[in-house]
Formats: C-alpha cells, sequence, structure tokens
C-alpha cells in the first residue's frame, strides 16, 4: 500500500493472513480459530487505515519499549549526545492477552455470525487483571455517530443472549462467557464494558462534540436505571443507579493513550462529568451515585440529625442550668419552666406545695374554731337546756 505525505509516496507492505493461515497460527499458539481474527480481505484496496489505527491503538495500550533490531557496533567518530528517552508509561498488557478481530454474533454461532453481528476491533481478556475484560473500538472518523451508536446497540444485544439451557445447569449463563472470562457478581451485574479509542485529528471542541453526540445517542446501553431517594441538603434529589443489564462505555483520544498509557486520568465513562479518570476508577460503579454510597450518604444524615438534636438538647440544659436560682425558703435550685415557677425568685415546687397544705391546714382549723365558737354562743343563749341539746 502507498500514500502521499508532503508531496512524497510512501510505500508499505500489508501482510495478511488466508483462512489456512489463520489455522496454521492458530495451532502453533494452541488458541481457538475464531480467536485469530479474520483475514483482511480489501485491506489493500481501502488502504488499511482502520487497520493501521487500531494497530497504533493496540501499541498505545500495551506500552512495549521498543528493542533495537541491529546488533551494536562500536563508535568511530563522537556523536552529539542525545536526549535520554521518556520512560513508557505502564501499558495493559501483554501482547498474548489481546486479540484482534473477535466476531461477536447478535445471532446465530460464533462460526456462522447472523447478518448484522459486528467484530470487535480488539480484546483483552486476562483473567485476575483489574481489567479483566475490556473490547475496543477504535474510531478513525470513518462512520458516523449514529453508526457508531448502533455499534455499541449491537455490543448490548450480543452481551444479553444466553447459551441454551443445559439439564445439569441452574441458570443458563451469557454467550460471551463460552469464549471470555470474567468475574460473575450475580444477576445484577452489568455487562462487559467497551472502550472507544477517538484517532482522528480534530480541535478540542469538535472532539467533545462527537464524543458527547455519541454518549446521547447510546443512552439507552449504558445509562442506568435510576431509583430515587431522600432529598439532599441543597434541595436536589438524591437516590442511586443500578446498571444490570447495561454496558459500560468509556472514551479517550489516541494522543492521551499514547502520552498518558492506558492507566493514566485520559478516560471519560459516559454518563459521569467530563474529567479524566483512570480506566479502573472509570469502570468502578461504586462511585457517588451507587447504592452503598446512598445508603452511606443517608447513615450520614441520620448521623448529623441526632448530632443536631443532641448538641440542641445540651445546649438547651446549659442555657437552663445558667438561668436557675435557689429556693429562698430551702435552698434547692429553681429552674424557669418548672410547674411552680411563677417568676424568678419564687420557692420551689415542694415550699409552695407545704405552703398550700399548711393555708388548707390553717382554713380548716379556723373554720372548725368556729364552728365551736358558735356552738358555745348557743349553748350560753340557751341556758341549761343548750347543754341538755348539746
Amino acid at each position: 500500500m502507498s500514500r502521499i505525505e508532503n508531496g512524497r509516496r510512501i510505500t508499505k507492505k500489508l501482510w495478511s493472513l488466508t483462512t489456512p493461515g489463520l489455522e496454521a497460527a492458530a495451532h502453533a499458539l494452541e488458541r481457538p480459530v475464531r480467536e485469530m481474527g479474520g483475514t483482511a480481505k480489501a485491506a489493500a484496496a481501502s488502504g488499511a487505515k482502520h487497520a493501521l489505527k487500531v494497530t497504533e491503538t493496540l501499541a498505545a495500550f500495551v506500552q512495549q519499549p521498543v528493542e533495537p533490531t541491529q546488533a551494536p557496533v562500536a563508535r568511530t567518530r563522537t556523536v552529539p549526545r542525545q536526549a535520554p528517552l521518556r520512560r513508557r508509561p505502564p501499558g495493559l498488557g501483554p501482547l498474548s492477552a489481546w486479540s484482534t478481530e473477535a466476531v461477536l454474533p447478535t445471532g446465530g454461532t460464533f462460526t456462522s455470525p447472523a447478518r448484522g453481528s459486528l467484530r470487535a476491533d480488539a480484546v483483552f481478556a486476562l483473567p485476575g487483571a483489574p481489567v479483566p475484560l475490556l473490547f475496543l473500538e477504535v474510531d478513525n472518523g470513518t462512520e458516523t455517530r449514529a453508526e457508531v451508536a448502533d455499534k455499541l446497540d449491537r455490543y448490548a444485544r450480543f452481551f444479553a443472549r444466553t447459551e441454551k439451557s443445559r439439564p445439569e445447569a441452574r441458570r443458563e449463563r451469557p454467550l460471551w462467557r463460552t469464549v471470555w472470562t470474567a468475574p460473575d457478581d450475580g444477576p445484577d451485574q452489568a455487562h462487559p464494558p467497551v472502550a472507544i479509542v477517538f484517532t482522528k485529528a480534530m480541535g478540542p471542541e469538535a472532539m467533545d462534540a462527537c464524543m458527547r453526540g455519541i454518549a446521547e445517542l447510546s443512552a439507552p446501553v449504558w445509562q442506568g436505571d435510576w431509583h430515587p431517594g431522600n432529598v439532599r441538603e441543597d434541595g436536589q434529589p438524591d437516590g442511586f443507579r443500578t446498571f444490570q443489564g447495561r454496558v459500560p462505555v468509556v472514551a479517550c483520544r489516541l494522543d492521551r493513550l499514547q502520552a498518558d498509557g492506558p492507566h493514566g486520568p485520559i478516560w471519560w465513562r459516559y454518563g459521569r462529568k467530563r474529567g479524566g479518570q483512570t480506566l479502573t476508577a472509570a469502570l468502578d460503579d461504586e462511585g457517588y451515585y451507587s447504592r452503598d454510597a446512598y445508603l452511606a450518604r443517608q447513615a450520614a444524615r441520620r448521623q448529623e440529625a441526632e448530632d443536631q438534636a443532641a448538641a440542641r438538647k445540651a445546649a438547651a440544659a446549659q442555657e437552663r442550668e445558667a438561668s436557675r436560682w435557689p429556693c429562698p425558703l430551702c435552698g434547692k435550685p429553681v429552674y424557669p419552666g418548672d410547674w411552680a415557677a411563677a417568676a424568678t425568685g419564687s420557692s420551689c415546687y415542694h415550699c409552695q406545695r407545704a405552703a398550700f397544705a399548711r393555708e388548707e391546714q390553717d382554713r380548716e382549723e379556723a373554720r372548725l374554731a368556729a364552728e365551736q365558737e358558735e356552738l358555745e354562743r348557743q349553748r350560753r343563749q340557751d341556758g341549761w337546756l343548750g347543754w341538755l341539746r348539746t
């Protein structure tokens, strides 16, 4: 193949494997034929631009140091000192964990996919790695936003497929698990993630519009289900999202991937605020809108309400203690708001009750004395007949 750059023709050889070649390579590498990719039909006719971009993207993911191809020779003359090579960031590898042109049948089988199935540009599969499984789409600007969004929809349809039930199986398992391995978090887990790497050179505004356009068109694929909860302190609704049956989609630019590596803060998770995240952080669902985070916020709100109530109670008790006065009769403390505290300086409840009882007793004794005096008066008035009447 050849292309023109700066007025000069640059020619490169492009090699591809035929079907028997793929089978031979699969036998040598001890890998299934379906993981060996395709035969790159008509690659030379189309210039193989997409294949070259996929190769560049894989190189940016792996970040493998360049090894010399010739043995070093003795210096015969002094050469100017060159700046040391920049150390490459950590990669997502090894290269053997990557496979290209992986068939993802939305219908049919892996060997005979139905019409409308797709091929992943590359798949990273390494059980036990921080990102054990990742599907890669390389966008070099030749497809519209709607076409890329449709690809993500077909990813979701493929991930949703299950294999036929077996008598000994308790439940059906996803079809993709017959080829790749990933941790199983139960029926509520999301589908495997898809990474989109944009390779076309464009301005920041154009790149942002492209990424956002694809995100908006593919929202049903990656957007989780919203479960509303209590209102936050700022008046905004709070809640959490679940991503069962959704496809986590992350996106970045090729130049950032080449410069910072796959573990750099270069990824944007669709559905989150724009801003660079590492790959593991972007694919982690235990973020602000996870169920556990929401329950933690709820517990923090309850604890804060309890602390505020306790603080108000303590302040009221302190104010009450500061405003007390001693009872003028017994000296015991009297608090404002007590049942008998009519005014500051009044006696306590017990002293007022005792005084009231004494007053009642005095009135009763006075009443009895008055009655006795009246009887005595009548007796004296009636003479000896009054004594008999008594």
